[in-house]
């Protein structure tokens, strides 16, 4: 977690260090905020220290002001942080706001419908993918992940459509700065195979994942891109390989995330 966090840090670091406007306060109060994941639900202040980088005494002015603010719960027993549920209202607002969301609800809807199969949508944030919209199958497929994971773009389908629309300079960098490293037996992470991974996604306008990051997970995804064709999201369907081959998977499936994609971008700005 650590380690994850910290890049992500030092991306922001690297893209406001340049900016007279980049206010350092509010970058550290967000970097106590994204100090917490699902496996570590809260954290004492001297682990509050350790993942942010940040003094004891910088970690605890921000920590408690975050407490007093309501974005951050504090146990009076342990002294441990946790976040509260007023972060929530933060999520909410962005699903209420983002224009894309709803315009790709009523083709991520058609698609479960069609096809009985989870569907999602999910953004890209730096190297990683981030799911902001899913509809479940009645099969049981990666129940863990839900609106608000992340996973690493290089090993995803969504990841890999969404870095096939981009300039190819910019998705070399993207890879270059990634955590590569195998997940599964099957996980394509070797720098040379993921660029070629990325040319044929753009050349065959649709990306495929096959027990990438989760053993028995098999995705198919195309980018949603915008007026200026720039890749903005990208919408997917997952099964399970217990109940498909990745060949039966790809050619039932492609050609309607690449059908959904097309027509959510015709919508979008």
């Amino acid at each position: 977690m650590q380690k994850r966090i910290l890049s992500r840090v030092g991306n922001a670091k690297r893209q406001g260090s340049q900016s007279p406007l980049m206010v350092n306060s509010v970058e550290k109060a967000f970097q106590v905020l994204t100090a917490f994941d699902a496996a570590h639900p809260n954290l004492s202040l001297t682990q509050l220290c350790a993942v942010t980088g940040l003094p004891k005494s910088a970690a605890q002015r921000f920590a408690h002001t975050l407490t007093t603010l309501g974005y951050l719960d504090k146990d009076p027993d342990s002294k441990r942080f946790a976040l509260s549920i007023k972060i929530l209202g933060l999520g909410y607002s962005y699903m209420r706001t983002n224009n894309i969301i709803e315009q790709a609800a009523p083709y991520m809807a058609d698609l479960s419908k069609r096809t009985g199969e989870t569907v999602s949508l999910t953004v890209r944030d730096d190297t990683e993918i981030i799911f902001v919209s899913r509809l479940l199958s009645q099969h049981v497929l990666n129940v863990d992940v839900i609106v608000g994971t992340r996973l690493p773009a290089y090993c995803t389908a969504p990841g890999i459509a969404i870095l096939s629309r981009l300039p190819r300079a910019e998705a070399r960098k993207i890879i270059e700065r990634s955590d590569l490293r195998a997940f599964t037996p099957s996980t394509t992470f070797q720098a040379e195979r993921l660029f070629e991974k990325i040319d044929q996604t753009r050349v065959r306008g649709y990306a495929t994942a096959f027990e990438e990051y989760y053993h028995g997970d098999l995705s198919v995804a195309a980018a949603v891109v915008n007026s200026r064709d720039e890749p903005i999201c990208a919408i997917n369907i997952a099964v399970s390989r217990a109940r498909f081959t990745p060949a039966k998977a790809e050619s039932q499936f492609a050609p309607l995330v690449v059908a959904a994609a097309s027509a959510i971008s015709h919508k979008a700005p």
